[in-house]
């Protein structure tokens, strides 16, 4: 297994842990799922190489907890973070904190191993994120000096009417904005938008 890319997975919901692996495992990876962070957090310093899954909200310690106790240590794996709707503002910040990509839940298993993918390559070839970042600096030019400014409070995790009190503007305003920032980004979900944005942050 040494050479092999491994999947860490850490999810507190049996069920949840059970049909992830099978998920990753019908698709060639291997796996080695955690109940906990804490239980992972053992294991943390003799890690093979790979990428990490974990869920936001686990007893004990959160992912975005478990994302500093990584970084204190010096693991750089990339971490997958899984995420309910209303724990986007908490993924948000782990973003901020380095994590590699969130999904949100309910996902395909499609997109949870495009994401995997994604992580693993980034990983191993890190030309191709500069590349990436290349084309996503590029785009964020073509932005509006408005749009721009929606776009940072979205990016924060602000909704609509948020972003539109502070910008002076009604929320039916905003969300046209948001339309011109996503379609100019090439971004089809917000997600999408936060991981272009804070792989630009990274230049």
């Amino acid at each position: 297994m040494g050479t092999e890319p491994l999947v860490y997975l850490i999810d507190d919901d049996e069920g949840a842990r059970g049909s992830l692996s099978f998920v990753l495992k019908s698709a060639g990876l291997s796996v080695r799922a955690h109940e906990s962070a804490i239980d992972f957090l053992r294991f943390a310093n003799d890690l093979e190489p790979g990428c990490i899954i974990t869920d936001v909200r686990m007893p004990g310690m959160t992912g975005l907890e478990l994302v500093t106790r990584l970084k204190e240590r010096g693991v750089t794996h990339p971490v997958i973070m899984i995420t309910g709707h209303a724990d986007v503002p908490m993924a948000i910040q782990a973003l901020h904190a380095g994590v590699s990509d969130f999904i949100e839940k309910p996902f395909t298993g499609e997109a949870i191993l495009g994401a995997v993918q994604a992580a693993l390559a980034k990983q191993q070839n890190r030309s191709e994120i500069s590349s990436e970042r290349d084309e996503i600096v590029k785009r964020l030019a073509t932005l509006s000096g408005r749009e721009r400014e929606v776009m940072e409070g979205l990016v924060d995790g602000k909704v609509n009417k948020v972003i539109g009190h502070e910008l002076d503007i009604s929320a039916r305003t905003v969300e046209v904005y948001r339309a011109n920032v996503m379609t100019k980004m090439g971004a089809s979900t917000l997600s999408e938008l936060v991981r272009m944005v804070m792989i630009a942050r990274l230049a």
